[in-house]
């Protein structure tokens, strides 16, 4: 029997349009979420001095990134299981109740406690941002959107420091988290009225929960060593030997219970993708790199460079412009040629240079050699943040783009939080080292240090401080905090040679719809033994196009390989000139 007849509908101006709607709302929210991970940096010594939490100061940024961490796959796998747009509302509901949480909080316990609940909302924000995407826009479409989205984040870091900084300069740094408020339901209004999403079919399945609260303590168990390891405790104290065993046990019997579970929050089988493994290993890294440098550069730049946190805030425009321009340069890239391999390669590279010269940083670098290097680093980042989740994301159904991109972003927020913490840990021992050293007693205890002690030093104070003392303290914050970077390079370098093993696959010019039956194991594709069943067989830009008799068709019969070239481009596939072939 002849196949039935595929009629493709245009795109009107009414869909491009829906589109762009959709469009909006995402970087309102993607905004919001990214705003909210660096609004503090500028202000964090402020913070803590007025609360006088300086050894608690790596957790109020640690416990968002850990939160939102284990958030991740648990709003990837039920997007996909139950569709995305009451989730998303939710996310963004629970994001604005920890703002208003820390915002009242009247010391370090509840402020980490309200940053602890943002990070449980705010991991659903990004996600689920990006998975939306994938929802209404096919690949080989998706670089130009997915680069304003790393440069949505480009500028919201910028705008984060500055408004950080102005906030503590001025009506307080509490205005900080109040203002999500307002936001939040903005973009709780524009996702309900703006977002129409492609029906999502219902999938009836038992949550995964075991696997759920599995990950979040391995996470968690993870994150605690390695920010108590040399701060708290010593390495080789029996509770982080405790604590490292109880990671391996719970990832080993995570491992188990996924292998054993119907619909895993994070399925074994995405690991049997050569390019879901060498990019997450590649974003993990990047992490490392990122937020360990996005963290406590502008502590450094307001204790080393005497700027207030407002200038500091400015001083880290050069990185998030080198962000911007490069993120959505290679996204137009990217949809243009359909060639992607060598942007993400060359940008590990690039971010290796920069983290080399980071580290010869000195009190007496000129300021515009700090932003040039900062820059530099920004451009590395900018041509490979995106495209890792966009190779990703063209490996897999839409039916599992959520779980595939939300693994992907998991391991690079274990990268961020295991970068924050360790750069935090190694940060905070040295400089607290180096200051007991080298300040004399009553500059570190006494009333020098507004009767708080080192726990209470502040940028302000720091520059009121006569100049023998303040050159100390200067020079300690500088000694204890460039020498991290070159630790970190040997990691960008091995994250450049892994990704020369990318299979440069076709980017997909359709979005798969298939839905695996529901008693079918999945094969490392995602699909099951006889083939699923596809809906919306091809996508022009987001429009979906069905067979001529209006009804589901086989995949065998109509739908393009996922994972191979020869399954996109080969065999008569309509996606024969989607791109180049493999690199």
């Amino acid at each position: 029997m002849s196949s039935p007849s595929q009629t493709v509908h245009p795109p009107t101006e009414t869909d491009r349009r829906g589109i762009l709607l959709v469009f909006a709302g995402l970087m309102l929210t993607m905004l919001l979420a990214s705003l909210d991970q660096t609004i503090f940096s500028t202000a964090l010594p402020t913070i803590v001095g007025e609360l006088h939490g300086v050894n608690e100061m790596l957790w109020v940024i640690t416990i968002y990134i850990l939160a939102s961490t284990i958030m991740l796959p648990i709003y990837g796998k039920i997007g996909d299981l139950m569709g995305r747009k009451g989730l998303f509302i939710g996310a963004i509901s629970v994001f604005i109740a920890g703002s208003i949480i820390g915002g009242f909080a009247q010391d370090m316990t509840w402020l980490i406690i309200g940053r602890g609940v943002q990070g449980l909302g705010g991991g659903g924000l990004m996600l689920l941002s990006q998975a939306i995407i994938a929802d209404v826009v096919p690949a080989r479409e998706r670089g130009r959107y997915m680069g304003i989205m790393g440069g949505v984040f480009a500028l919201s870091s910028v705008a984060g420091p500055l408004l950080g900084g102005w906030f503590t300069d001025g009506i307080g740094w509490r205005w900080g988290l109040w203002m999500n408020i307002p936001l939040g339901l903005l973009a709780i209004a524009s996702a309900a009225f703006f977002l129409r999403l492609p029906e999502h079919p219902r999938i009836k399945a038992r949550v995964d929960v075991a696997g759920m609260a599995l990950l979040g303590v391995t996470s968690t168990l993870l994150v605690l060593v390695s920010t108590w390891g040399g701060t708290k405790y010593v390495w080789g104290s029996p509770q982080i030997l405790l604590m490292g065993v109880g990671t391996l046990l719970a990832a080993g019997v995570f491992v188990a219970v996924e292998h054993r579970a119907d619909h895993p929050v994070m399925s074994l089988e995405l690991f049997k993708d050569r390019n879901f493994n060498l990019t997450t290993a590649a974003g993990l890294i990047t992490g490392i790199a990122m937020f360990g440098t996005l963290a406590y550069m502008p502590t450094f730049l307001q204790m080393v460079t005497g700027a207030n946190a407002t200038q500091a805030g400015f001083l880290m425009i050069p990185m998030m412009a080198g962000v911007l321009l490069t993120s959505i340069a290679s996204g137009q890239l990217v949809t243009r040629t359909g060639r992607y391999k060598w942007l993400p390669v060359t940008g590990m590279f690039i971010v290796a240079g920069a983290l080399v010269l980071l580290s010869t940083m000195s009190p007496a670098m000129a300021v515009g050699v700090i932003c040039a290097y900062l820059a530099i680093m920004g451009i590395g980042l900018g041509t490979s943040m995106q495209i890792l989740v966009l190779i990703v994301q063209n490996q897999f159904p839409n039916s599992q783009v959520g779980m595939a991109t939300a693994s992907n972003n998991y391991f690079r927020q274990i990268g961020a939080s295991l970068g924050s913490a360790v750069v935090g840990s190694l940060f905070a021992t040295r400089l607290a080292s180096l200051l007991t050293e080298r300040l004399p007693s009553s500059g570190a205890g006494g009333s020098g240090a507004g009767g708080g002690g080192i726990n209470a030093l502040t940028p302000a104070l720091v520059r009121a401080m006569p100049e023998p003392l303040r050159s100390l303290v200067v020079g300690s914050y500088s000694d204890a905090l460039t020498p991290i970077f070159v630790y970190m390079v040997p990691l960008l370098v091995l994250a450049g040679i892994l990704l020369l093993f990318v299979r440069e696959v076709p980017l997909a010019t359709t979005i798969d719809r298939s839905t695996p039956d529901s008693g079918t194991a999945m094969d490392g594709n995602g699909t099951g033994g006889d083939g699923p069943v596809v809906r919306d067989v091809k996508v022009h830009a987001g429009i979906a196009v069905e067979d001529g008799m209006g009804s589901p068709v086989r995949a065998d019969a109509h739908a393009p390989g996922r994972n191979n070239a020869q399954g996109r481009a080969g065999h008569g596939s309509p996606d024969a000139s989607a791109g180049p072939g493999p690199a």
